[in-house]
């Protein structure tokens, strides 16, 4: 998919806050087609992408290493 998603996918250490905000941000671009939002849009964007670093986060608290 994106370069900044396949960074999450490693077997030797758990992805890092900024690879998580990355990731979100970058998955939020294409899901929404926005690069960059617009002003009224602006907030919608950031609480998504924030949304989605947090669940992200707690997804890779609860795979099992195995």
């Amino acid at each position: 998919m994106c370069r900044n998603i396949r960074k999450l996918r490693q077997p030797d250490r758990a992805p890092t806050d900024q690879e998580l905000r990355d990731a979100a941000l970058q998955f939020v671009r294409k899901v929404s087609g926005y690069r960059i939002p617009s002003r009224a849009n602006q907030a919608a964007f950031d609480r998504a992408v924030d949304d989605i670093t947090a669940i992200t986060r707690t997804l890779f608290s609860n795979l099992s290493t195995k």
